[in-house]
């Protein structure tokens, strides 16, 4: 599993992870596609916010491997913000290669590209 140096572990002052620190003993969790509906807390938003301005920070334009990226927090921008890089593609993998949909993560999070 390739861990992103440099990358923050968690949102600062809370315990939102961003990465993880080994991978898991009973295999990979999957990406899923996370529904974000309109009454979610306003922390969750800056959370997503912030992750995806780390991701652009980190990799902008250019496809990534997931490594050690946390999956539930992958998975709330996982099929808009942050789509395959590859065909085919396997959610349960470490080495699975990413790429920001620019468009879509510049609509979503505006601020996060300031």
């Amino acid at each position: 599993m390739l861990k992103h140096r440099g990358f923050p572990g968690r949102m600062p002052g809370t315990d939102f992870q961003f990465t993880i620190r080994r991978p898991n003993p009973k295999g990979v969790t999957p990406l899923t596609r996370r529904e974000r509906f309109r009454d979610r807390k306003n922390v969750d938003k800056r959370v997503d916010a912030m992750f995806m301005q780390a991701l652009w920070e980190q990799f902008g334009d250019q496809p990534f491997e997931r490594g050690n990226l946390d999956a539930g927090r992958l998975s709330w921008l996982f099929g808009r913000e942050v789509v395959p890089a590859e065909d085919p593609f396997d959610p349960a993998s470490y080495e699975a290669l990413l790429v920001i949909n620019e468009a879509v993560a510049r609509a979503s999070f505006p601020e996060a590209f300031d």
